[in-house]
């Protein structure tokens, strides 16, 4: 179902949009559970996702690879990137930083998995008629896209990513303290590692990798939430 270009282009960025700001929310609020008031007194704890907007990441590079994609033959949109303001924490206000940190690390992306759950609770598996229903069914289809592509995307051990973070709580520590120092390359390691060296030496382990794990993962949550995995095809996955 299509209501033009604007309309097509609000139903996939909404649930981006909500995915990024619950997404952050987690860790803010991970945080505080776990004694770090940081984010609260910075006034992220937040479901605004104008608080979480970063200029550069949130706005002008998705802008700038959309309009370029839509400009330029064929005419339509292949890659997005971006990123939302990080959470503040204070991992010194912690009892074990590094093991705790880990713990904040990781609830953004369960935040997601929980997300993408709960739409497919309500998913209809099956094809809807009305114009409504089909707006709802295109609407959760997104958004469990966005946030499971989120989430997984998140787990990739590499700093500054959950994943990465994650990696560092784990690791014996002479590791971890090697891996915690590439964080200060920050997203142009990420944009190296995952986005350019791959078109440089045309192998893309990590977009196989996702390729091959989102299917499973789609399959995963309809089943944790009873939905039969059957009735699953290519078009709804």
């Amino acid at each position: 179902m299509s209501g033009g270009p604007l309309f097509d282009l609000a139903l996939a960025v909404i649930p981006v949009v909500l995915a990024i700001t619950l997404h952050e929310a987690a860790h803010g609020y991970a945080a505080l559970a776990l004694g770090d008031t940081t984010a609260r007194e910075a006034g992220r704890l937040s479901l605004n996702p104008i608080k979480h907007i970063d200029r550069v990441g949130t706005i002008l590079l998705p802008g700038v690879l959309l309009i370029s994609q839509l400009l330029l033959p064929p005419h339509r949109i292949f890659f997005m990137f971006g990123w939302a303001k990080p959470v503040p924490v204070s991992a010194w206000k912690f009892r074990d930083p590094r093991r705790i940190m880990a713990v904040v690390a990781i609830a953004g992306p369960v935040m997601n998995f929980f997300l993408a759950w709960l739409a497919a609770l309500v998913m209809p598996l099956t094809p809807v008629s009305g114009s409504a229903a089909a707006i709802l069914a295109h609407f959760l289809t997104y958004f469990m896209l966005a946030n499971i592509v989120l989430g997984l995307f998140n787990l990739l051990p590499i700093p500054p990513l959950d994943g990465g973070r994650i990696a560092v709580g784990v690791l014996p520590l002479s590791l971890a303290r090697v891996w915690a120092r590439l964080e200060r390359a920050g997203i142009v390691l990420v944009l190296l590692v995952v986005f350019i060296l791959p078109r440089l030496i045309g192998f893309d382990p990590v977009g196989q990798a996702l390729d091959t794990v989102l299917p499973w993962t789609f399959r995963t949550i309809f089943w944790l939430a009873g939905q039969p995995v059957d009735g699953l095809d290519a078009a709804t996955i």
